[in-house]
């Protein structure tokens, strides 16, 4: 079974296009299952079938994985089996007509605007690092960017004159517009940081740490926390929480669900609509507190 999972690797890089982060889970999750089948001795995929994956599907529960962590792992092993039929290495997809357990859908934690001024303010700008992490924080909250997306930006990927960025995903690529509060501190790093932490002349990397390579997931993760810390906010905020303020404030003040949704890069539109169900809940509050007769 390892040749049908290192050529649906092949497969879903070369004609799928996905991005390294979900072609990464779709082949943990896929390995994961075909561990399970050799545990249970089956050597063969074709000798499973609908019972197969149930089974597997209970086995995660028992573990005590999440709702949507099954609902993924259930994404995962039903395009590897549409890749083996597809192949005519299977005869039946067996996860056809399998529901995914039902989640309870939770709202994100957002940003008041004050506490989102409050955040952004924290970057001391009479330093170069404090003048690099205020660009970066602005950015995240003006476009809604990941930040895994943050950390890969190109210098080909932001025109400062025009205001506007572009952020490619795999075979995705959307363009965003750039407030003018972002573009002013993306400018000021770009001119008078930037080019002090390069160590060479063809660096593509808009942002850099402070050694000069490029930054990681983790190490964005700090900062955020060390900013987080310094603003004396009673919330817990990580890097999705400016996406999630970004979305929900652009909603609240009258952008549209399918703008937003192009922004975030969601396929699907009921990603997004999260967002205005967070604004329904809000004017249910404020309902609430305020009329008499609530």
């Amino acid at each position: 079974m390892e040749d049908h999972i290192s050529n649906y690797g092949k497969y879903l890089l070369e004609e799928k296009g996905l991005s390294k982060s979900t072609l990464e889970s779709y082949m943990r999750d896929v390995k994961q299952f075909i561990n399970y089948l050799i545990s249970k001795g089956i050597n063969e995929i074709e000798y499973t079938n609908k019972a197969t994956i149930l089974t597997y599907l209970v086995h995660l529960q028992n573990r005590g994985r999440a709702a949507s962590t099954i609902s993924r792992n259930i994404s995962s092993i039903r395009s590897f089996y549409q890749y083996l039929l597809q192949n005519r290495i299977v005869a039946k997809d067996p996860t056809l007509k399998l529901e995914s357990p039902r989640r309870k859908r939770e709202l994100p934690d957002i940003l008041t605007l004050k506490e989102v001024d409050i955040l952004l303010s924290q970057p001391d700008q009479t330093t170069d690092k404090g003048i690099r992490d205020k660009a970066m924080l602005e950015l995240l909250y003006a476009t809604g960017i990941k930040v895994s997306e943050l950390i890969s930006l190109n210098i080909d990927d932001i025109n400062l004159d025009l205001g506007f960025m572009r952020c490619s995903t795999g075979l995705k690529e959307r363009i965003i517009p750039i407030g003018s509060v972002a573009l002013e501190t993306l400018y000021n790093y770009f001119k008078n940081v930037r080019i002090k932490l390069i160590k060479k002349n063809n660096e593509k990397l808009f942002f850099l740490n402070m050694q000069g390579g490029k930054l990681t997931r983790q190490g964005f993760w700090k900062i955020i926390k060390f900013y987080t810390r310094e603003s004396k906010i009673k919330k817990v905020i990580t890097p999705h929480t400016l996406r999630h303020s970004f979305a929900t404030h652009l909603i609240s003040n009258g952008a549209d669900l399918k703008s937003v949704q192009e922004m975030l890069g969601h396929s699907d539109i009921s990603t997004t609509q999260i967002y205005a169900d967070i604004k329904k809940n809000k004017m249910k509050d404020i309902y609430k507190k305020t009329h008499p007769r609530a």
